[in-house]
């Protein structure tokens, strides 16, 4: 009941801060209803409900591999970059054998629509290839060496790009939970993982669709609304860099982008996340605190920090807050990922 309660109050609160700002916008009681009710209508119609409870925490507090039902889970940032060749099979078995709970991967598309992983929408950083993916068939990602550019290239010497379904297929083998971080490509993304989906049943219990684009995770409840989602948020990022530095120049620019930044987390806050109806929030660590833990809890949202590289800051994440934490290493501390 309490819980009922709480959600019209918050709801009250919602639509009351969208009524107020379009009276002082149009000075116009008749407008200002007719806005308020649009978006009232709206949000009941074309939202979606979160997923419930129970396999939320199926997915996110897995007991399977020695952790208590609410012990935060420290997940590989695309399979734990820093201890070997980002989102490869290598990466996704060295997680596995550092005690991971589950592994974040990125997902991307060949230029003949095959899934694969990988961050970057060209191969330059962590191949010994050239060229965008828009012009890489999978025959060419075949032939490249995923390893070639990180620090333990001799290790892992000839690691190849994987595509989604045999990433997927190491992960439901080695009990890991899956992170998949969706980089865009809505439609595509959605049907890929759909079928992977109705392939591995077991993912639905086992793993989380994340993306910085909130039409990505739209489009994937559209797809199978059974699927747990997140979104994944960084304040400030279209006016500055992850370090803080500006990311313009021109003054007018970065106020402009300032601007821009307040409105799209007044809308991760407020209205995208409870359109969507996921699951988890995705933000980056520095903005973590007990409080803003506590904001999302009282809305049925679980936060995950990323990106956490350091031991002390883990065991806050972990002992203090008890949230899970995305890592780029579980064997040391590893520079700063933003």
């Amino acid at each position: 009941v309490w819980q009922a309660v709480d959600q019209g109050v918050f709801l009250l609160g919602q639509y009351s801060i969208v009524f107020i700002v379009v009276l002082l916008g149009t000075r116009s009681p008749l407008w200002t209803v007719a806005v308020t009710a649009s978006f009232y209508l709206f949000m009941a119609v074309f939202r979606f409900p979160q997923v419930p409870a129970s396999r939320v925490r199926q997915v996110l507090h897995p007991s399977g591999r020695g952790a208590s039902l609410r012990q935060a889970s420290a997940v590989a940032h695309r399979g734990g970059g820093h201890d070997a060749p980002e989102n490869t099979l290598a990466a996704i078995r060295e997680a596995s054998r550092n005690g991971a709970t589950g592994v974040e991967l990125d997902l991307e598309f060949s230029a003949d629509g095959v899934p694969i992983l990988m961050h970057d929408e060209t191969v330059e950083r962590t191949t010994n290839g050239s060229g965008s993916l828009r012009h890489l068939r999978m025959s060419d990602l075949a032939r490249l060496d995923a390893a070639a550019k990180h620090r333990l290239r001799e290790k892992f010497a000839g690691e190849k790009i994987p595509t989604l379904e045999e990433a997927v297929e190491e992960c439901v083998r080695l009990k890991l939970t899956v992170y998949f971080d969706v980089k865009g490509h809505p439609d595509q993304a959605a049907a890929a993982l759909k079928e992977v989906y109705e392939k591995h049943p077991v993912l639905y219990n086992s793993s989380i669709v994340c993306s910085f684009e909130p039409k990505v995770i739209y489009r994937m409840r559209q797809s199978d609304p059974a699927v747990v989602t997140a979104l994944t948020h960084r304040p400030w990022s279209l006016s500055r860099l992850g370090d803080g530095a500006p990311r313009f120049s021109s003054p007018w620019k970065h106020h402009w982008m300032t601007l821009l930044d307040v409105a799209l987390d007044w809308a991760h806050h407020h209205l995208l996340w409870k359109l969507c109806g996921v699951s988890a929030f995705l933000i980056q660590k520095n903005f973590v605190s007990p409080d803003y833990v506590q904001y999302w809890s009282q809305r049925g949202v679980e936060v995950v920090a990323w990106t956490v590289n350091t031991k002390v800051e883990k065991e806050y994440y972990q002992d203090l807050l008890r949230v899970n934490y995305i890592t780029d290493s579980l064997v040391e501390d590893c520079q700063p990922h933003y």
